[in-house]
């Protein structure tokens, strides 16, 4: 048996539960030093939890508790409920840290293969999003912060692991993005605006390079029909594939304040993802069909390109 598993078919493996420890903490604006103190261990304990080195169910219990999660949750048995965005996407880094394939439906388009211009709008873009009255003491800009940074090591791992990705985008999802661009709300000044439009219409272009140029390990298709509303992607590991399931959204009119994400590995809801994956890809248009549907929708969606 390996060290990092137990005896039940390794439903349940240490390092899983540390790098959860370690989301849910950034999901509550904990400092290391400030989880620590509260449990009542010092600083090179809770590393070492963040590691897996956890072997008492005492210590699962006072993380739990002190955390304001369930025990099952911490434990990744059955489902994990994640109600913060930085959690969640602090989890989707730690499991694309270790996959070899990530299979999803985004809107408007897999943050990992956005161009690095779009981090800097869409920091901006998620500040905006959060109205001043539900954030009087303006903590929601460190939030942002720490969300983004935690997205830009996505895309700098990404990069450099380069694991295949399929990336299954909605048209509606699509023109929704380019007739209104990268917003956070509807009453933002006209050159404002503008410049958000101009944005989408580039990133448009930046997906319209890649279906052209068909990188290596890189699948785009555009999805026609209906989607479903909230966005899923599954994370093929060597010996397990795992499900994430969100309400947080990056793109038109984000949201990354109130839901509940769902992550698990359980054999029903994979399958039926599995099953839903399979047929938007098959009926999605790629290669050249793909390049001359979205050069369409530039044309008559997006403002006309500046120069």
């Amino acid at each position: 048996m390996s060290p990092n598993s137990t005896s039940q078919g390794d439903l349940i493996r240490f390092s899983d539960i540390g790098a959860r420890l370690r989301a849910f903490r950034l999901g509550k604006g904990l400092a290391p030093e400030e989880l620590a103190e509260k449990l009542g261990i010092s600083r090179a304990a809770l590393y070492r939890a963040e590691k897996g080195e956890i072997r008492k169910i005492e210590m699962l219990t006072s993380i739990a508790d002190v955390l304001g999660v369930s025990l099952p949750s911490l434990m990744g048995v059955g489902v994990e409920y994640v109600s913060s965005a930085i959690a969640f996407f602090e989890r989707m880094r730690q499991l694309e840290d270790d996959c070899q394939q990530v299979i999803g439906l985004f809107s408007p388009v897999s943050y990992l293969l956005t161009s690095d211009a779009y981090d800097d709008a869409l920091q901006e873009v998620l500040r905006e999003s959060v109205p001043a009255e539900v954030d009087p003491d303006g903590t929601s800009g460190e939030v942002v912060d720490g969300l983004i940074d935690i997205l830009r090591a996505r895309k700098k791992a990404f990069r450099l692991r380069r694991p295949l990705i399929v990336s299954l985008i909605a048209s509606a999802d699509l023109e929704g993005f380019l007739l209104h661009g990268l917003i956070g709300r509807h009453d933002l000044p006209p050159d404002v605006v503008h410049k958000r439009r101009l944005q989408a219409r580039r990133e448009a272009e930046y997906i319209l390079t890649m279906l052209r140029e068909q990188p290596i390990g890189i699948q785009i298709g555009i999805v026609r029909e209906p989607v479903p509303a909230t966005s899923f992607q599954i994370f093929r590991q060597q010996d397990r594939s795992v499900l994430a399931i969100s309400p947080f959204r990056l793109g038109e009119q984000p949201n990354i304040r109130v839901g509940v994400a769902l992550i698990t590995s359980a054999p029903e809801a994979m399958t039926l993802h599995e099953d839903i994956a399979e047929r938007l890809w098959g009926d999605a248009l790629k290669g050249d069909e793909a390049v001359s549907y979205l050069e369409t929708m530039i044309e008559k969606y997006a403002i006309p390109a500046e120069g």
